[in-house]
């Protein structure tokens, strides 16, 4: 593990792993969002594209296969190696991207996006990141990493028409594939290889831990939330676009409605975010989120037929969505037990997957059989129970995690030093995982000293 001169800054070899890692995971998330402000022109003059069930399997496919394979694609990691399953997903990614190129109908489409979606690398990348930095650096690389998620659904919304004017949805296709064979060549030529790899409780899923995170019923609150805001995304997506066209915008000019919206709602919500997190309004500012999402799609489905009118409730809607995105994980890193985070990541990171299916599948259906206001009608319901859990959800304490590297010693001496944290000031949580030489604290966000951990921990050197 890199051991630079300065412990507050990332050493190259942190930057280069945390660079090429958030390259390859915003490749995976291109992936998924880059046709969905194109895919419903596109399916028009497809064999089947007329039954919007379909449409909406195919747009949703690619989140089943991640969300069925990206725990396992994580234990695979332990076992063969981070870069060997991290290639084997960029390998499979490309191959659904060029079957779903080649496709002649509706049906190939779906085939191709079920090979695109089995190519489950988060948990590889979460894992390989973990093995590169520090304890005390691997908040920035993972924050880093995250925000990726959020950068490449921009730009997917935007460059999206003017790709599909320029080459095409298989164009598009064909273009990932590329890049994900491309990004192999990252994977062994950027990304150092790590000096000692195991497995981290905060980034990785345990088995064992499956059972109290699943029965956690906060945790459950922000499981279904996040399986709602997917799915009432997806299922947008069968609509939007095709209002856009009926209010008179080119299919290539909707980029003119996406960068704008997605600007402000940004600008939105930078003062919500900083207040919620200064203020420990974390809460409240949450359950608001979530109120002005249901506002949102009743802007939708009655402003519909006026451009302007599709643009303030994608500007509502947007602020809403991106302030529960970056919401949402923070929440769970507040509520996991501190040697639970990594679990409780994987199980919402695949829940999240499965809304998109869900939502996309489900939508599909309902649109093509019942019209737009039946899919309004499912969102709303999906959104108002939401708004019910987290109404009821408890307050989450002010606090952040905290994780120090700990000198080898036995499970006993390490059950001893938990308990010894634990009562330090400032401090909710400790513990201590003798085989991963890691002490995990959740702390208060005000009120902490860090000098009597590092005092503490210093007796163990």
């Amino acid at each position: 593990m890199p051991t630079p001169s300065s412990p507050e800054k990332m050493s190259s070899i942190e930057l280069r792993a945390t660079a090429g890692l958030a390259s390859i995971y915003g490749l995976r998330m291109l992936g998924m969002f880059i046709i969905l402000p194109v895919f419903a022109f596109y399916a028009e003059h497809l064999p089947g594209g007329d039954n919007y069930t379909l449409v909406g399997i195919a747009l949703g496919a690619y989140g089943l296969t991640q969300a069925i394979l990206q725990i396992p694609f994580g234990w695979l990691s332990d076992r063969i190696g981070r870069k060997p399953v991290i290639c084997i997903g960029l390998i499979l990614f490309g191959i659904g991207s060029f079957v779903a190129a080649s496709a002649t109908d509706i049906y190939w489409v779906i085939f191709g996006r079920v090979i695109q979606g089995s190519g489950a690398i988060s948990a590889a990348v979460m894992a390989l990141a973990a093995d590169l930095t520090r304890e005390e650096q691997r908040t920035k690389s993972m924050a880093a990493i995250g925000m990726t998620i959020g950068i490449t659904f921009a730009f997917s919304l935007i460059i999206a028409p003017t790709l599909n004017h320029l080459i095409g949805v298989p164009g598009i296709f064909v273009m990932t594939g590329v890049l994900a064979l491309l990004a192999l060549i990252v994977i062994y030529k950027v990304i150092p290889d790590p000096l000692i790899s195991h497995f981290h409780s905060d980034t990785e899923t345990s088995g064992k831990r499956f059972h109290n995170v699943l029965r956690d019923p906060e945790l459950l609150r922000l499981n279904f939330g996040v399986f709602t805001l997917h799915a009432t995304l997806m299922a947008l997506w069968l609509v939007i676009p095709l209002s856009l066209r009926n209010a008179g915008l080119a299919i290539d000019h909707h980029w003119q409605i996406y960068l704008p919206v997605l600007i402000l709602s940004m600008a939105l919500i930078i003062p919500a975010i900083i207040y919620a997190e200064k203020k420990a309004k974390l809460k409240p500012v949450f359950v608001s989120a979530v109120a002005v999402l249901m506002v949102a799609q009743l802007l939708l489905a009655l402003m519909l037929d006026s451009l302007w009118g599709i643009a303030v409730a994608l500007l509502v809607f947007f602020a809403a969505f991106n302030l529960l995105e970056a919401s949402l994980p923070s929440l769970i890193s507040k509520i996991a037990p501190v040697g639970m985070k990594g679990t409780a990541i994987g199980v919402y990171s695949s829940i999240q997957f499965l809304g998109s299916f869900v939502g996309a599948t489900t939508g599909g259906y309902l649109y093509g059989n019942y019209g737009g206001p039946a899919l309004f009608i499912f969102c709303g319901t999906l959104l108002a129970l939401w708004l019910w859990l987290a109404a009821t959800m408890k307050t989450p304490a002010a606090v952040r995690t905290k994780m120090y590297p700990v000198q080898k010693i036995n499970t006993n001496r390490a059950n001893e030093l938990s308990c010894e944290l634990a009562a330090l000031t400032g401090v909710h949580e400790a513990l201590v995982m003798a085989n991963e030489g890691v002490a995990y604290l959740k702390v208060d966000l005000n009120g902490f000293d860090e000098k009597q951990v590092i005092q503490l921990l210093k007796g163990e050197m």
